[in-house]
C-alpha cells in the first residue's frame, strides 16, 4: 500500500520524499496448476528445455536472464543477474570478465547457484552446480556472434573495478572504436564463459495457499533421483 509521509524539511521538488511501500502488505494468489512427478521430463536439462520455451512464448521479457551467485573464499556471498547464453546435457553457459568478483569468487571457490526468476508464470527454476571454464574456441565462437559494440565493451570495462568517472570509461570505449572502427576485435585475454555442471536442479511451481510444488533432481551415478520438497 504507498503511504504518503511527507514532512516539512523533506525536499518539496523530490516526488518520492516521504512516500514508502509497505512490502508486507503485497500479496499475490499463484496458480492453481501444479507440478507433478509423472510430468516430468527424464533430464533435468530436458525439463529446463519445456519450461523455457514456455517462457519465451508467454512474452515474458530476457527469459533468459538468471541470478548467478557466488561465494569467496572466505564464504561471503554475491549476486548479479547476468544472461543465460547456452544449454545442453553438459550444463548452462554463461560468459563474463574473469577479473570481474564472479570470476574472481569462482576461481577461490567454484560452486555456483542460477536462479531463473519467472514470475510471469510463477515459476523458478534453481541450478547448483560446479563452474567450469570454456574452452578459448568456445569463447571466440560466442565473442564473434557479439554486436561489435559490446565486443568493444568487453575491452573498455575492467569490471567491478574501480573507475574515476563516467567520461574515463566513455574515453576508453572511445579510443577502442578507433582502433577497431569495422575489422573483428580480439577476444580479450582475459574474459570467457563458465559452464555450470549441475549437481541438483530445482523446478518450483508457485500454487494457491503458499502450498508451491518444489521438485528437485538429484544427480546420482547412474542418472537423476526426483525428489519433493516442502514449500
Amino acid at each position: 500500500m504507498l503511504q504518503d509521509r511527507r514532512v516539512p524539511h523533506l525536499d518539496p521538488h523530490d516526488p518520492f520524499a516521504g512516500v514508502t511501500i509497505d512490502p508486507a502488505t503485497m500479496r499475490k494468489q499463484y496458480r492453481s496448476e501444479g507440478l507433478a512427478e509423472g510430468e516430468l521430463a527424464e533430464s533435468p536439462y530436458e525439463q529446463f528445455a519445456r519450461w523455457f520455451i514456455q517462457a519465451v512464448e508467454s512474452g515474458m521479457p530476457e527469459p533468459n536472464a538468471m541470478v548467478v551467485a557466488t561465494a569467496d573464499a572466505a564464504g561471503r556471498p554475491s549476486s548479479r543477474t547476468v544472461l543465460l547464453k547456452s544449454y545442453d546435457e553438459h550444463g548452462f553457459v554463461f560468459f563474463t570478465n574473469y577479473g570481474s568478483r564472479k570470476g574472481r569468487d569462482l576461481t577461490a571457490n567454484p560452486y555456483a547457484s542460477l536462479l531463473f526468476p519467472w514470475h510471469a508464470l510463477a515459476r523458478q527454476v534453481i541450478v547448483t552446480g560446479v563452474a567450469e571454464r570454456t574452452g578459448r574456441e568456445e569463447t571466440a565462437a560466442y565473442f564473434r556472434t557479439r554486436p561489435h559494440g559490446s565486443q568493444l565493451g568487453a575491452w573498455a570495462s575492467a569490471q567491478s573495478t574501480v573507475v574515476g568517472s563516467r567520461e574515463e570509461l566513455d574515453l576508453r570505449y572511445a579510443e577502442l572504436a578507433e582502433r577497431y572502427p569495422q575489422e573483428q576485435v580480439p577476444v580479450p585475454p582475459g574474459w570467457g564463459g563458465y559452464r555450470v555442471v549441475p549437481t541438483e536442479v530445482e523446478f518450483w511451481q508457485g500454487r494457491e495457499n503458499r502450498l508451491h510444488d518444489r521438485l528437485r533432481y538429484v544427480r546420482e551415478a547412474d542418472g537423476w533421483r526426483v525428489e519433493r520438497l516442502c514449500p
